[in-house]
């Protein structure tokens, strides 16, 4: 029997989770800066919330068991259709803008690679209810803020902003097929992940190698707006994606965002605008990414609404950290350690229980040892002041203290042992 964790899975080690719960405290507070509500739902849900989404092919990808009920579920490899049926259960209840994160572990079975597990922690964030690109500009807004607090700067990230829409209308105009279309976005999703000259081929092979490939990859190869308005000014998606990028530069975040027009995302429930964010040098996957899917919650048998929403995975963000000697060391900590200098047990509970009591955090010797390793266990736990009971301090009504971080002694009274630690 192997007795290591399974296969894309991860063990958290004390330090591990204190990196991991470092990382989930910040995203709660980036969450809550802009207003933004937690949620939460089921970890398996009926495995048609899935198919209905993605159809039957994104099984292959899924951990599906069938119930003692007979009835197939799968455990979550995303939250975002949860999100849609949770929202169209409720439907006018619910008060509109709804600004909704949550913080789920998520499974997919899928081949493993740098940066991505089969089991995993994933911030989302998603505005339902506006069909104005202020929605947009908030939630990346909130995710480039949502870097930022984690010490992440402009010359760590990019956001890469195009839109399905625009996509779209570029194709049609240029003669692409309609029937053409969704195949053709699952190509472009590999843009990157292929040599040029194979991912040449493959439009080729798809459009039929002629103009109307040629003009595609014209499209592909454009680095700004401007290229792709000498091709079509009139497009309202460019009228958009310009209000956008000036919105997001009102909040003083235009060196955080580039034009990128071969963002497509994979999903096809996208609709509009999309994005993705990478390190600055693209050496890693994306770091988050989302977009806009106006007709998702209408799958879910609810009334039509806009959504915009993103997400970003624990494990390239971590990584991320750690590359850029951004993951801050976090010790374990705790206010008090309590060391006696007699063998009386007793008053060593007694006195961390009325510190316990007071709300301080506070640890001792399970095992009373010699005087060394219990002032090495109080350095070892990180212990910001330790505590002597007994000796010749305590018959004059006293107890002497060390204060770990400057090596510093005093003398405070017993009747104010409290009120003197809780001030230093």
């Amino acid at each position: 029997m192997d007795w290591q964790a399974p296969k894309g899975t991860r063990d958290f080690y004390p330090d591990d989770t204190r990196n991991r719960d470092y990382i989930f405290d910040s995203w709660k507070k980036s969450c809550e800066k802009y207003g933004f509500e937690p949620y939460d739902a089921p970890v398996f849900e009926h495995l048609e919330v899935y198919t209905s989404k993605s159809g039957d092919e994104i099984e292959g990808q899924l951990y599906t068991f069938e119930d003692k009920g007979g009835r197939r579920l799968a455990l979550r490899p995303e939250m975002t259709p949860s999100l849609a049926r949770m929202v169209a259960a409720r439907g006018q209840e619910l008060k509109k803008p709804i600004k909704w994160y949550s913080i789920p572990k998520l499974f997919r079975y899928e081949k493993m690679q740098k940066g991505r597990l089969r089991e995993f922690f994933q911030l989302n964030m998603d505005i339902l209810g506006i069909d104005d690109v202020s929605a947009d500009t908030e939630l990346i807004a909130a995710a480039i803020d949502m870097l930022r607090d984690l010490k992440l700067t402009s010359d760590d990230f990019n956001v890469h902003i195009s839109s399905r829409t625009l996509l779209e209308e570029l194709f049609l105009f240029v003669g692409v097929k309609k029937d053409k279309l969704k195949e053709l976005y699952a190509i472009l999703d590999k843009m990157h992940k292929r040599k040029p000259e194979d991912f040449s081929l493959m439009l080729d092979e798809h459009l039929g190698a002629g103009e109307v490939s040629e003009k595609v990859k014209q499209i592909l190869s454009a680095k700004t707006l401007e290229e792709i308005s000498e091709i079509n000014s009139e497009l309202e998606p460019i009228k958009e994606i310009k209000q956008l990028f000036e919105f997001l530069g009102d909040l003083g975040f235009a060196d955080y965002i580039k034009f990128d027009i071969s963002v497509v995302r994979g999903l096809a429930y996208y609709t509009g605008i999309v994005f993705e964010i990478f390190d600055k040098n693209k050496t890693m996957r994306a770091i988050a990414g989302g977009g806009r899917y106006d007709k998702l919650v209408e799958l879910y048998g609810g009334q039509a609404t806009p959504a915009v929403g993103f997400a970003v995975g624990d494990v390239v963000l971590s990584d991320l950290l750690k590359e850029l000697n951004k993951m801050p060391e976090i010790r374990q900590t705790c206010d008090l350690f309590i060391v006696p200098f007699d063998k009386d047990y007793s008053k060593v509970l007694k006195t961390a229980q009325k510190f316990r009591n007071a709300n301080l955090s506070v640890q001792y010797p399970l095992k009373l040892g010699n005087f060394g390793k219990m002032m090495k266990q109080a350095d070892n736990i990180g212990a910001k002041i330790v505590m002597f009971v007994g000796g010749e301090e305590e018959k004059t009504g006293n107890c002497k203290i060390k204060i770990m971080a400057t090596g510093e002694e005093k003398i405070i009274s017993l009747e104010n042992t409290i009120a003197e630690i809780c001030k230093l």
